[in-house]
């Protein structure tokens, strides 16, 4: 079956793209930035002034460019802009504090930084204002020659364990974003987005909008279920996201039952398991499937749920490997392990990462010569050929002897009805080595669930040693610039002093 873009034609470089995006599908919209609205040719054109005033100050083919942008139109005209000189694109997420973002600069070194009024940096930088009087200055007469292996953008980790890598990506990586991306990109789609532009989410995704012809529509901020209900209903989204708390949310208004969602074809369930009960109001209410997608910031593309499966596989799954991609689970050596048993997640695949920018030592440690990308995520395939996530090996805790991996019990606990979102953590403890803590949003604040009441839960599903020792009930659980819950945090603040 051949794959159905907006665009026709076949492509090496992202910049031919842009070109026959702008005469095919000029008209349509890109952009629904608040009520700013953009077209691809008016993308397009706006990207080659900002080229035009970046190739003055000397920038060209390999020179890197950093944005520290807020989401925007701003932002993605300056990403065109960026890869039109063939030069190199990376996001620095505004949410990340000034020692992450001094360790990007210092391991990337770019020619130039965009900015945000204000912003204090030992770089040469290029402000919003100045941006804006180049996106409607005179265009670059001409583009550099590229090669398809050249890097287009580096996408930086969030820095938890330590600090951030850029993971970097060439053409090609960025064109096989397309096939894998399944059931959430038709031609034509409006999606509403949600995540920082500096996400490997946006970043890794640009050849797939102007293939694939997509709307972004700007999630409003600050966000609530009534606003969210409004852009879903006014401007048509095909594509949603949000967490099991903000679908929970939504569900709750009045009159959603009532609502027209017949443009709204798949939803995603983003950062924490939903419940199957939850998965099943949304496709009853709104008639919109929840998916699941597992991704990390090395490969944008990996697994995910069919908009076919059971609530039980979209809750407790990652589901199976996307077009293209191939997973196997290993141990630390590299050797598979026996079927069914947990280890670590081995990707390859068009979408793993070419490698960590600058860094030949750590891209050495987790990428083979063959591609292969060995991941700190620990998971195990079901009898069905579902993967389901186990932690990551350094949350991997160790009670009285036995391995429990926190996503399982995190699984099992989101279940429960009386739990809204919930992380689980090892922390340190005497004579039996680590404890499990569960730290839970409840669905009611009024009436949290107990802690018997949820250990009960555990020991009727999984191994009893794996029921959580301790109970912390929570207003929100924090998270990373990355947008995924920052365990380490939560580590740090229920962990015992001393």
């Amino acid at each position: 079956m051949t794959l159905q873009t907006a665009v026709e034609g076949s492509f090496e470089c992202i910049g031919d793209l842009i070109d026959a995006a702008a005469e095919q599908i000029g008209e349509r919209e890109a952009y629904v930035d608040g009520e700013r609205r953009m077209t691809f040719a008016e993308w397009v054109r706006a990207a080659d002034g900002v080229s035009r005033a970046l190739a003055d100050r000397g920038i060209g083919r390999g020179d890197v460019v950093a944005i520290r942008l807020e989401n925007g139109i701003e932002y993605a005209v300056c990403y065109v802009a960026i890869a039109r000189l063939g030069a190199v694109a990376t996001g620095i997420n505004r949410r990340l504090g000034p020692r992450e973002v001094a360790a990007i600069l210092d391991r990337c070194d770019p020619s130039v930084v965009l900015v945000e009024a204000g912003d204090d940096l030992a770089a040469s930088t290029l402000d919003r204002s100045e941006v804006q009087r180049a996106m409607q200055g005179p265009a670059i007469a001409e583009r550099a020659a590229v090669d398809p292996t050249d890097p287009v953008c580096i996408i930086w980790t969030s820095g938890t364990t330590g600090t951030p890598k850029g993971a970097w990506f060439d053409h090609r990586n960025l064109a096989a974003a397309v096939p894998s991306a399944g059931v959430m990109t038709r031609a034509g789609d409006r999606r509403l987005a949600g995540l920082p532009f500096a996400h490997a989410g946006y970043m890794a995704k640009l050849w797939e909008q102007f293939a694939m012809g997509v709307t972004h529509v700007l999630s409003p901020a600050p966000w609530s279920a009534a606003s969210m209900l409004e852009v879903l209903r006014r401007e048509r989204i095909n594509v949603a996201a949000g967490v099991p708390t903000q679908w929970a949310k939504l569900l709750e208004l009045d009159g959603i039952g009532d609502v027209d969602f017949s443009a709204l074809r798949v939803g995603l369930s983003a950062t924490a398991p939903a419940s199957p009960e939850l998965v099943a109001a949304v496709r009853d209410t709104i008639g919109c499937p929840l998916v699941v997608r597992y991704a990390m910031t090395e490969s944008p593309s990996i697994t995910g749920t069919d908009v076919d499966d059971p609530p039980e596989v979209q809750s407790r799954t990652v589901g199976r490997p996307q077009a293209g991609m191939e997973v196997t689970i290993v141990d630390d050596d590299g050797r598979p392990v026996a079927a069914g048993a947990i280890g670590r997640i081995r990707v390859r695949g068009g979408c793993v990462m070419r490698g960590y920018w600058g860094d030949p030592e750590r891209t050495a440690e987790v990428l083979d010569d063959g591609g292969r990308l060995l991941s700190s995520d620990l998971g195990r395939f079901d009898d069905d050929g579902n993967l389901v996530l186990a932690g990551r090996v350094d949350d991997l805790y160790i009670r009285g002897g036995y391995n429990v991996y926190p996503v399982e019990v995190e699984h099992v606990l989101a279940e429960h009805p009386g739990v809204a979102r919930v992380a689980v953590v090892g922390i340190d403890a005497p004579v039996i080595g680590q404890i499990g803590v569960a730290v839970v949003v409840p669905a009611d604040r009024n009436r949290p669930p107990t802690h018997a009441e949820l250990r009960a839960w555990v020991v009727e599903r999984l191994a009893d040693y794996k029921a959580p020792d301790r109970l912390e009930i929570v207003d929100d659980l924090p998270i990373t610039p990355m947008m995924k819950v920052d365990t380490r945090a939560l580590r740090e603040r229920f962990s015992p002093p001393g």
